[in-house]
């Protein structure tokens, strides 16, 4: 599914089950509560936390996949073309960052 196809469903689905979208503001705060679930996940399963009991029944990819969700409802009500936009900054970090990374010594 292309981003594009992503932000329609993501409209469709909106205004199906979920009658409205939440305002930007409320919007924000959940992406950062989402982001939050990730950091979670991400610092006791690979990091040097310990992972609490609880914390082990968690799907990361259903964390990383409510992100993508909030993500897209704030493209959608803010007008911003997703697939436009990522397409344009795949291309500019291709450009500045090619040859960077394949001459960083601590990539190899």
């Amino acid at each position: 599914m292309e981003l594009k196809d992503a932000q329609l469903a993501v409209d469709q689905w909106i205004k199906k089950h979920g009658v409205r979208y939440f305002n930007e503001l409320t919007n924000m705060a959940q992406l950062t509560e989402e982001v939050g679930e990730v950091a979670r996940i991400i610092a006791r399963r690979y990091g040097e936390q310990s992972e609490k009991e609880s914390d082990k029944q968690k799907d990361l990819g259903e964390e990383l996949a409510d992100v993508i969700f909030v993500v897209l409802c704030l493209a959608n009500q803010t007008g911003v073309d997703l697939q436009d936009a990522f397409d344009k900054k795949l291309e500019a970090k291709t450009r500045r960052d090619h040859n960077r990374h394949h001459s960083n010594d601590k990539l190899k």
